[in-house]
């Protein structure tokens, strides 16, 4: 039976993804949002008002890493899917790297969307890489945009200030000024952002401009509570546990028993990445100065996955030094297990399990915490939790009674809050029952997905109504581009209009009769707005695509907004600015009017002259410009990036929305058409063409009309028989 509801596809770009027992902590990528979306594609695809559910993530191919995470698709169950695109090669890559090639990811899902006819009703963005990627195809396809930031730019920004940072620095590392643009962006788009606490709405999200744009809806993430049962359960006469899972018990109760000189004491567990936020050494100080709390019990440290420290990255490998240094200074051999790695399916379990029968506590003792899913987890287990005063643990205190919050940056107050749980056993008996009794009440994702779905329903019914409210077309270009297969582009001056416009109305019926099957394009000199008013005036319908500005820019139906991917795309090793200079020594040129000229075209006027266009090429490519310069009407010398061209935006067309080539039909009538008319589409040159397209009469698929303009279309398309077999007629 088809699944109902709407149908979700979740975005989560960066760290190493699959089903089947993550890498938790490996690095500061493959933390708790790896987790957090695998437990949702769950928990989602489980519930009956939910229909198929896809998770959207990076292929990577890389010999440093497993195998699995080169697999195009991996079916965790019938409704829910991990699906990898590649975007930027296939090394693995730390995430501030992947900006440049989201757009690159977003243009090769739209491929897969369009292949498989999986466009969803709703796209969920998770960190603002995948929710640049998600509010994209939100824009084009007309879709519902949840967004889940997880961690925040600006609050990120200025944790890094207060610790010295430079902004300059920042931006080097961590490409923080486009993190936060891109931030402002989502909120200003998106239909919904999901919280884990009300605390994200007013201390993170509050300090942003976009604020009070979107909805916002705290919905707690779950554990697996089959998985972190109370740890009783292990000594309880007649519980049968898999093999597995025992084994990882007797595993762990060996690893940390060979660091310990009394392993029988109550157990401090501590479990997260190796990141300075992370706070590790502020955790080893508090311990290492209380020597009350060192008789008391021992500490256990698990700081992520390693092999070699000098092999990991700087920020990694500073932490683990520090964590060491510490380890020394203090001299706590015997008393403190830092273990190299740890499974995360069965072993971390297993280990809340130990610390909570050792009678021990979690710490979280991080600088700022937006969640705190390592609380839940140890909480449900029966271990008693000491965390930070800064996010999200206070919504888990409260709805949990199960710990105690202090100011991490004060170690005495760790230590104080350690001694006081480990010492006081009524205590200890009351945060861990609570602990176990309140997870289960407020934090499982049977409670999350419910939620979810009631939020998701009313999204989907909301975009639905709204399409008719506004009378706008139920089709957005990007659902309409999904249905096609044929495609008419066609130059604007005179080609589809010009001094003979006898048969402009005979075409415009044709295109209107044929809409839902032939796509129609305008590929232009003019700039977008230009191309509008001109086609606007002459009663010529709203074309699915503007190629403007002579292939540097593209925009979608009635977009504002030129399309990013193509922005991306023709991008690489484009110097406007050097261009310009290096030009200005040739008083043949005559630098256009600024409103004019465009982020990716320069424009000149420049009559026709001996060798002039080679005294231009030879000094651009002396300089190792990368350019592409089309001249025409003997008058208008136009320089655009060396991708950047009409027919080549067409063929990104083709590329993008999988239409082949061969069912483009383009027409022209100038220089500038020329690029578009070679090669595989079918092309017309219309009668009243200028003498520089002369060259292309013995090229394949080029059909020299006798009429001009619109009567010139119109005898091609009829040569090629175009509309018979874009209809099948």
């Amino acid at each position: 039976m088809a699944a109902k509801g709407p149908t979700i596809q979740l975005f989560s770009l960066h760290g190493l993804i699959r089903s089947k027992n993550p890498e938790m902590g490996r690095d500061a990528d493959t933390g708790g949002q790896i987790k957090y979306v695998l437990e949702l594609g769950n928990g989602l695809s489980a519930h009956n008002d939910i229909g198929r559910v896809d998770l959207f993530t990076r292929l990577i191919a890389d010999k440093r890493v497993s195998v699995d995470y080169s697999k195009p698709i991996e079916v965790v169950n019938d409704k829910f899917r991990i699906v990898r695109i590649q975007c930027g090669g296939r090394k693995y890559m730390r995430k501030e790297l992947l900006w440049p090639h989201l757009e690159e990811f977003v243009d090769r899902t739209i491929k897969f969307i369009k292949r498989n006819r999986a466009l969803p009703d709703i796209v969920h963005g998770h960190y603002p890489d995948a929710g640049y990627v998600a509010m994209q195809l939100a824009e084009i396809f007309g879709l519902s945009f949840v967004y889940t930031g997880h961690s925040l730019g600006r609050s990120k920004q200025a944790r890094l200030r207060d610790q010295g940072m430079s902004d300059a620095e920042m931006m080097r590392k961590f490409k923080i000024d486009r993190r936060i643009d891109t931030e402002e962006q989502i909120l200003a788009r998106a239909d919904l952002v999901i919280t884990s606490t009300r605390h994200e709405i007013k201390e993170q999200y509050g300090l942003y401009h976009h604020k009070d744009v979107p909805d916002y809806q705290v919905i707690p993430p779950g554990i697996g509570i089959d998985t972190f049962y109370p740890f009783y359960h292990d000594i309880l006469d007649g519980t049968e546990q898999p093999e597995d899972v025992r084994y990882a018990q007797a595993s762990m109760h060996k690893e940390l028993n060979r660091f310990f000189i009394t392993p029988e004491k109550p157990l401090i567990l501590a479990l997260s990445r190796p990141d300075q936020r992370k706070n590790i050494s502020g955790l080893v100080r508090a311990y290492g100065e209380d020597l009350e709390l060192q008789s008391m019990a021992n500490l256990a440290v698990f700081a992520g996955l390693r092999k070699d420290i000098d092999a990991m990255a700087d920020n990694e490998r500073e932490v683990l030094t520090q964590m060491l240094l510490a380890m020394d200074k203090y001299d706590l051999y015997g008393k403190m297990a830092i273990p190299k790695k740890h499974d995360f399916e069965y072993e971390v379990p297993a280990l809340y399990r130990i610390a909570a029968e050792r009678r021990g506590v979690f710490v979280n003792p991080a600088l700022t915490e937006p969640f705190g899913l390592t609380l839940l987890e140890a909480s449900a287990t029966g271990l008693p939790i000491v965390a930070t005063d800064d996010g999200g643990p206070n919504d888990i205190v409260r709805n949990c009674q199960n710990g105690i919050l202090v100011n991490v940056a004060r170690t005495e107050q760790i230590s104080a809050a350690l001694r006081k749980i480990i010492a006081d056993k009524d205590l200890w008996e009351r945060y861990s029952k609570n602990g176990i009794m309140n997870v289960r009440k407020h934090y499982t994702w049977k409670n999350h997905t419910r939620e979810y779905a009631l939020a998701a329903g009313k999204l989907t019914a909301a975009n639905q109504s709204s399409d008719l409210a506004t009378a706008k077309p139920s089709d957005p270009v990007g659902r309409r581009l999904m249905k096609l297969n044929h495609f008419f582009v066609t130059d604007i001056d005179n080609t589809l209009i010009g001094d003979d416009n006898s048969q402009l109305e005979k075409l415009v019926r044709l295109l209107k009769r044929h809409r839902n099957r032939i796509g129609f394009g305008v590929a232009t000199g003019r700039t977008a707005d230009s191309a509008r008013t001109i086609l606007k005036k002459y009663r010529i319908p709203r074309p699915d695509v503007i190629i403007c500005s002579v292939g540097s820019a593209l925009f979608y139906g009635n977009s504002s907004k030129p399309g990013a991917g193509w922005a991306s795309h023709i991008a690489s090793r484009w110097n406007r600015d050097k261009i310009v200079g290096l030009l200005e020594a040739f008083d043949f040129l005559e630098y256009q009017d600024e409103e004019t000229q465009r982020r990716f075209k320069i424009s000149y006027y420049m009559k026709p002259g001996k060798d002039r266009l080679s005294a231009i090429h030879n000094r651009l490519l002396h300089h190792r410009c990368r350019y592409n310069l089309i001249y025409s009407h003997d008058r208008y010398l136009d320089i655009l990036p060396y991708r950047a061209s009409k027919g080549k935006a067409i063929r990104y067309l083709s590329y993008k929305w999988e239409i082949p080539l061969k069912h483009f039909l383009v027409s022209g009538d100038s220089g500038n058409d020329e690029e578009m008319l070679r090669g595989e589409p079918l092309a017309v040159v219309v009668g009243n063409y200028s003498h520089e397209l002369s060259d292309l009469k013995d090229g394949r698929n080029v059909y020299f009309a006798d009429s001009y303009c619109a009567g010139g279309i119109l005898e091609g398309m009829q040569h090629y028989q175009f509309i018979e077999k874009a209809t099948g007629g």
